[in-house]
């Protein structure tokens, strides 16, 4: 290359005087022109020498800095500029332009720009070796909570696709009373149990086992295992804490019912408002578990409210007086015995209940609310069995119900994101049940009521669903909700409930009496800002409607 030509020549340029002349320079000797690169088609990695793998976008500034670090003699130049020239996307070839200066000679300064290409080298990086291997795995995370139900798990599979602690995790696997999560490095699993440590009550250990050892080299191969044990308290739950622990915590009540969970509990007393704070220290000290679930809770009509003045946060202090659901219906099978109880052979079921209830903010005469009916249960406690006759209440009402918005099967317009890898599979998440649920047998029936119970405290709990992401329906247009709210209805139901049929004429008026009753208005509807677009799932049509 002549120096007078090199302002035309491969883009170079001499800066020296008008006298000075050079016969011939090319200052990117000893730069390669050709070089390679790594990528895993599995993970979409780039090796980044000498063992590092890295994710990086297709012309991005990430891939870009990989491939300059791979050239040789750049130290000896000065880089002005890179950039990359468009190629095919399946050519399994890169380039990239390039525009160095080099002084040749005494204030002299050569420019000179020239192209490099690199071969795409499609390989395996050792991460995705071990999961093509399967059982390759090094340490694995074992989560447990010994409850009767799955909803715990459903509502912390959503905790883990929310902060994305999912990344890391080779494989998903569900076992009886819990979750295996199996990892590639021992640091990802140590990773996993402080999450999991920062959002549930939990305790933790962990164990190693040798495998394989060399004397010579003074190196070994373990496997670790991190067990972690979940606290047997879940919202909603009826807790009877121990005599002597309640008096360690402010000399709390007994008798509490838990309203919140998170790193630690939450228990309240409905009596008077006083609440504790339980973190998983205090509680693994001295471990109790609850008296009844959600799975215990019974279906109270609200007589009368009278709220008493005492309030703390969103908790209002009231005297209500509640019967059974259905207590005071007509039977409306025989005309003479109109005046006769739906429950009456229950043995004074149809009475009127006085309880105190922090729900004194959002019951109304006419309600219907879930609570635990003390006066009809056995627990087999003895820390309740110690308790004073006249400090059990008749009842404790949890939660406000909505029996109206459950008659019918409806739609949802949103959808939950699952962890729907399993050990080996492919894919991270995806938008069907997860793993939760996929072991079958004769408990599937009692995962889908759990299920179906847990996506009706996401509708009904705003504050529940403030840590869960929630998705639009692809299948379900907002404009066939609206319709569906006119009516009526709400956001979703699975499950259509089974109703007798009419068989008299009284029946037929019964019925019709359901159909004209009018739905809660203070429902706590999913609004369409709280809801996410799912762009896995979206297509390339579906971007170009939404444009």
């Amino acid at each position: 290359m002549f120096a007078e030509q090199a302002s035309t020549n491969h883009g170079s340029t001499l800066y020296a005087d008008d006298s000075f002349t050079i016969s011939s320079v090319d200052i990117t000797e000893g730069i390669p022109k050709q070089s390679s690169v790594s990528f895993c088609r599995n993970c979409e990695r780039f090796l980044s020498p000498p063992s590092a793998w890295t994710l990086a976008r297709q012309e991005s500034q990430e891939l870009l800095a990989l491939c300059l670090k791979r050239l040789k003699g750049l130290n000896k130049v000065r880089l002005t500029e890179a950039h990359f020239i468009w190629t095919e996307p399946h050519s399994k070839r890169l380039r990239v332009s390039l525009t160095i200066q080099k002084e040749v000679l005494t204030a002299t300064i050569l420019e000179q720009v020239f192209e490099i290409e690199y071969l795409v080298q499609h390989t395996q990086c050792p991460d995705c070796a071990k999961l093509a291997a399967k059982n390759t795995w090094k340490a694995l995370v074992q989560v447990r909570q010994k409850v009767t139900h799955k909803r715990t798990f459903l509502f912390l599979e959503q905790l883990i696709l929310k902060h994305g602690a999912q990344k890391d995790t080779v494989g998903v696997k569900e076992v009886r009373d819990g979750l295996d999560f199996f990892y590639s490095q021992r640091s990802h699993a140590i990773r996993m149990v402080e999450f999991l440590t920062g959002v549930v009550p939990v305790r933790s250990k962990g164990s190693e086992q040798l495998l394989s050892t060399d004397t010579h080299s003074h190196t070994a191969n373990y496997k670790f295992t991190y067990s972690v044990e979940i606290a047997p308290i879940c919202k909603d739950d009826l807790v009877c804490i121990p005599l002597k622990q309640a008096r360690g915590l402010s000399n709390i009540s007994p008798l509490t019912i838990c309203t919140r969970v998170g790193s630690s509990f939450q228990l309240l007393d409905v009596n008077t408002l006083q609440a504790v704070e339980v973190s998983a220290q205090v509680y693994w000290r001295t471990a109790f578990s609850a008296l009844a679930s959600v799975a215990d809770l019974v279906e109270f009509t609200v007589l009368d409210v009278e709220p008493v003045g005492t309030h703390r946060g969103r908790w209002v202090l009231a005297d209500a007086q509640v019967a059974l659901a259905g207590a005071f219906r007509s039977s409306g099978g025989h005309a003479d015995k109109d005046t006769l109880m739906d429950y009456e052979s229950a043995g004074g079921t149809s009475q009127i209940l006085h309880t105190r209830t922090h729900l004194g903010r959002i019951l109304q005469p006419g309600d219907t609310a879930m609570g635990y009916y003390l006066t009809a249960s056995n627990f087999n406690s003895d820390d309740y069995a110690t308790l004073p006759a006249d400090r059990i209440p008749d009842v404790i009402l949890v939660k406000k119900a909505y029996p109206n918005r459950r008659k019918k099967g409806r739609t949802r317009a949103w959808k939950l994101r699952s962890i729907a890898k399993e050990q080996g599979e492919e894919g991270e998440t995806g938008g069907g049940r997860g793993v939760v649920g996929r072991m079958g047998g004769r408990d599937q029936k009692k995962v889908n009521e759990d299920y179906e119970l847990f996506l009706r405290d996401l509708e009904e709990d705003p504050e529940l669903r403030a840590n869960v992401q929630l998705y639009k329906a692809k299948d379900v247009r907002m404009h066939e909700v609206n319709k569906e709210r006119k009516k009526g209805g709400q956001y979703g139901m699975d499950v259509d409930e089974a109703r007798p049929e009419p068989d008299d004429g009284a029946g037929v008026e019964a019925e019709a009496g359901r159909e004209d009753e009018e739905e809660e208005a203070d429902f706590p509807e999913v609004q369409l800002e709280e809801l996410l677009e799912d762009f896995d799932e979206m297509t390339l049509g579906d971007a170009e409607k939404a444009n």
